[in-house]
């Protein structure tokens, strides 16, 4: 192995290992949870519980992780969400539990922002493209194991048991991040947190936006096809049950295919990532996903679904690899924490509002109807989002040159 790659790899694995832990924590609370309610609304809540949690977050987190040293922050988040966790099944109150995932929310929507901060410091821009396409493959390779550890899991002891290997994921994480290097602390002036600070970095945030509208057109479009997929993600089984008449067996198979498609598109990313232009990965990319979902909304059998699923989750993996590339290049690192937690916030908030309307339209027109409404608004989305990566991105770095030239 290269030797400028060991520590960048040491980073993917527990990236990794926070990823299979992840999954292992949602399917063993979601049993949880409905084996101590019977409800299925009460499981749904649990998904609403990280867009709020990202809205009491967001407006000052931003704040902190531009102003701290990243990596200790986010060693000290890993160690928090694990001992949370750890306390999960000493709860039998519903409400308690809530509490208790809202605050482990709020450390994940925190260190998101954080890790990507630190990433951007730290990987030279060389590697930036070929780093984003193996995570998009370690991110793959969490939806795959997780899953099926979860599975063997549940075989071998019980959920709670789940949720008590999910901590020790996360103590690993923590772990292994603290070996990685401690980069300098940021030239940003340090100052307490107060709503003056607050508005300032607000400002800074508002300013960059519009000296550099093409950079965040580009980011506000792709978080809105990432609240389209949420949207529709959350009628995902519905939809699979009620209009494709799948059994409990095939939907499981419909999802493990979509995780195969993510796998094989990070795998062909991660071998021709030098090769790609970031504007083709985040343009096409993105409206691929968008006709994969529009196969899907149109099926009427599992085949067409599985094709569906196969093209929206390989192209995933390039729009992914594209778009955190695109961040990492375009935006600053000194604000970088700032920009992602204000976007942050309005993304929480709109996947809030897609998913209740598309939950309410559902109840009261139908899944599918519902389904096809949802894929067409992603659609415009993604096509105006290829648009601006082709024939944009130049403009943008031309007013780019044109700034340094004046300074020069």
């Amino acid at each position: 192995m290269n030797e400028s790659w060991k520590k960048p790899f040491l980073l993917l694995f527990g990236i990794g290992l926070s990823n299979i832990g992840d999954w292992i924590y949602l399917i063993a609370l979601n049993l949880i949870v409905l084996d101590m309610t019977g409800s299925p609304l009460a499981v749904a809540a649990l998904y609403i519980l990280k867009p709020l949690a990202t809205l009491f977050t967001n407006f000052w987190s931003g704040t902190i992780i531009d102003r701290l040293n990243q990596r200790n922050l986010m060693v000290g988040l890993d160690i928090i969400r694990a001992l949370l966790i750890f306390m999960l099944p000493s709860f039998s109150s519903l409400w308690l539990i809530y509490s208790l995932v809202f605050l482990i929310n709020m450390g994940s929507s925190v260190f998101e922002p954080a890790s990507m901060t630190y990433i951007t410091k730290w990987i030279p821009s060389k590697n930036k493209k070929r780093f984003n396409s193996f995570r998009s493959l370690i991110d793959s390779g969490g939806f795959l194991l997780g899953p099926a550890i979860a599975g063997l899991l549940f075989m071998l002891g019980t959920p709670y048991m789940a949720i008590y290997v999910n901590a020790l994921t996360f103590l690993g994480s923590g772990l292994i991040t603290l070996m990685l290097p401690k980069l300098a602390d940021s030239s940003v002036k340090q100052e307490k947190l107060s709503l003056g600070v607050l508005k300032q970095d607000r400002n800074i945030v508002l300013l960059f936006t519009r000296n550099f509208p093409y950079v965040m057109a580009i980011y506000f479009l792709f978080s809105l096809m990432m609240v389209m997929a949420a949207a529709l993600d959350s009628l995902e089984a519905a939809f699979s049950k009620e209009v494709l008449q799948l059994s409990d067996t095939e939907y499981g198979f419909l999802v493990s295919i979509a995780g195969f498609g993510i796998a094989a598109g990070a795998v062909v990313n991660a071998l021709f990532a030098r090769k790609i232009t970031t504007s083709f990965l985040i343009g096409l990319g993105s409206l691929l996903v968008s006709v994969g979902y529009i196969v899907y909304a149109f099926s009427t059998h599992f085949a067409m679904a599985a094709l569906g699923f196969v093209l929206l989750s390989f192209s995933l993996a390039f729009a992914n690899t594209g778009f955190h590339t695109f961040y990492q290049d375009r935006i600053p690192v000194h604000i970088m924490g700032r920009v992602a937690s204000i976007y942050g916030l309005i993304e929480a908030f709109f996947i809030i509002v897609a998913t209740i309307s598309i939950g309410l339209a559902a109840q009261f027109v139908s899944i599918q109807m519902s389904v096809i409404f949802g894929v067409f608004i992603m659609l415009m989305v993604t096509g105006g989002l290829c648009f601006m990566s082709f024939y944009t991105v130049k403009k943008f770095d031309k007013q780019v040159d044109e700034r340094e030239a004046v300074k020069a």
